[in-house]
């Protein structure tokens, strides 16, 4: 999907953040302030456009002045939401993001700039914004669980790219001749120990036990190779620039994961919704 011709700037702006399993957008104002949250599938979203589902909450969006896109889950996705968004507004200014070296504060230490996931710098600069000043590890626990080593002044110096916890599960099924085929919904509840909600988490979380039986060693098992990244990077990433570093994590098997950390950490679960807003609004 090319971004309109004419610029794209005016709020109010439509923010969406199509990710390889849901959609996720939201409403922001001018100065970046979200509303009118809503998520869907991609299966949703190919019904909403055969005429048998409405996604919910979108019919009572008010009509934005641009949109802004995030796309990671290929042309196809690309093309639903271009229909999605004209069929709703037509000749709705669009513009679809891709990284590049420099933006609203934070600098791209890819080598090749563009090659960065548009989410993942999304999400930098929304992460940048939401904790100026300080170095930030940000982990983002999607279809891929993704690592961002981000400096205090918004250099991003480089990231780490592993499966995510509900690949890593589908996996272990698919290759195993007599392990079953877990997703989320099915693994969920099954890890020991409680996840904690929105805000700071520290030590107390006691995480995933030994288990006694196969789906709960298989989801616990997953979730801990999850977290021993993640502390593993967050701890060579202190050491290394000699200061502490926030970690920060998001995405939708963030519950699960953080339940296995013992590190403390923050939730943020609209971290490329608010880049997309901060980028249409220095725009």
């Amino acid at each position: 999907m090319s971004a309109a011709p004419r610029p794209a700037a005016k709020p109010p702006f439509l923010l969406i953040d199509a990710g390889n399993s849901r959609i996720k957008w939201a409403i922001a104002d001018a100065a970046g302030t979200l509303a009118h949250a809503g998520a869907a599938n991609h299966e949703s979203l190919a019904a909403v456009l055969a005429g048998t589902l409405e996604l919910p909450g979108w019919a009572d969006l008010p009509a934005p002045a641009s949109a802004w896109i995030s796309n990671v889950a290929g042309e196809a996705v690309a093309e639903r939401l271009a229909a999605l968004v004209e069929a709703r507004w037509p000749g709705l200014p669009r513009t679809v993001i891709r990284a590049c070296a420099q933006q609203c504060g934070v600098t791209n230490g890819y080598t090749t700039p563009d090659a960065l996931g548009s989410d993942r710098w999304a999400g930098m600069i929304g992460a940048h914004a939401a904790f100026p000043g300080e170095p930030l590890l940000i982990a983002t626990f999607g279809t891929a669980t993704t690592l961002e080593a981000l400096r205090a002044d918004g250099t991003f110096v480089g990231g780490l790219i592993a499966p995510g916890w509900t690949l890593m599960m589908r996996s272990l099924g698919e290759h195993t001749a007599q392990l079953p085929v877990l997703d989320a919904p099915a693994a969920r509840g099954l890890i020991g120990g409680a996840a904690r909600g929105a805000g700071e988490a520290g030590n107390a979380q006691t995480g995933p036990r030994f288990a006694t039986d196969t789906k709960r060693a298989i989801s616990a098992g997953c979730a801990l190779a999850q977290a021993a990244l993640i502390e593993r990077a967050w701890a060579d990433l202190q050491d290394e620039w000699k200061e502490t570093v926030r970690l920060v994590v998001s995405g939708g098997a963030a519950a699960e994961v953080t339940a296995a950390l013992k590190v403390p950490h923050t939730r943020h679960d609209a971290l490329v919704l608010a880049g997309l807003a901060l980028i249409a609004a220095e725009a």
